[in-house]
């Protein structure tokens, strides 16, 4: 077993304390270092001071709650790059898509499964983390995915991206022109699928529309193929770049 200095921090961001003692133990069985917050303004505090490498967050928080955390996360470029996996009360809450449009990389539906926390904990770090200086960069029609440096512009403008939103550009970019079905897009951008992903997935597109396109409501680049799922437009298809 690494060291506590070596092994990745994740911060429990959550009121309940069962919850946190079975997330963490979890984790902590998984190798991971394991920080706790039990509302928002500890919290914040906690994300200034160590600077977590992930952070699982509580939708209902005492204080300042999983919402505003999650604004305030991508407001604040010390913080912006840190992934963030959402505890929402269930699927079909609205709390889910509000979370994942605010910003949140991923998400929990509760009641879950503890075992399952540290797969998708190490999803989320896989598409945070290692960035090797001489991987591609992709180009197209005014887009460019630096993936070496993780950054991605268009028309030169700098766009900020969170972990999830840049694999998924990555893959449509690497493939332009190709359909891909949801549960394509999900496998191949992500590494792994579960129940209730696919519904999430257009809140992801929807965060990309409005970040890339002129017209998020006349998408130019992501296009929706109807009765597939999407593509990304390729120069000559249907119209110049």
């Amino acid at each position: 077993m690494s060291s506590i200095l070596e092994r990745q921090r994740i911060l429990i961001v959550d009121d309940d304390q069962q919850t946190i003692g079975l997330v963490s133990a979890s984790l902590q069985e998984a190798g991971y270092a394991v920080l706790t917050a039990g509302d928002g303004d500890s919290a914040m505090q906690l994300i200034r001071r160590e600077h977590p490498d992930l952070i699982v967050l509580d939708v209902m928080l005492p204080g300042h709650d999983g919402m505003e955390i999650t604004r305030w996360l991508h407001s604040d470029p010390r913080a912006a790059g840190i992934p963030l996996l959402m505890l929402t009360p269930r699927v079909e809450d609205v709390d889910t898509v509000a979370g994942l449009e605010a910003g949140a990389d991923d998400y929990l539906a509760e009641p879950f499964n503890p075992r399952e926390v540290p797969a998708r904990v190490r999803a989320s770090l896989r598409r945070a983390g290692g960035m090797v200086p001489d991987l591609p960069v992709l180009e197209l029609c005014g887009l460019r995915l630096d993936i070496g440096h993780h950054l991605f512009s268009i028309q030169g403008r700098v766009v900020d991206l969170t972990p999830t939103e840049f694999a998924l550009l990555q893959t449509l970019m690497e493939n332009p022109g190709h359909a891909f079905t949801r549960n394509e897009l999900i496998e191949q951008a992500l590494g792994y699928a579960y129940d209730g992903l696919e519904r999430t997935l257009d809140s992801h597109i929807k965060n990309l529309r409005k970040k890339i396109e002129p017209e998020p409501g006349e998408p130019h680049y992501l296009e929706t193929v109807f009765g597939v799922g999407y593509r990304l437009r390729r120069a000559g298809q249907g119209a110049d770049c």
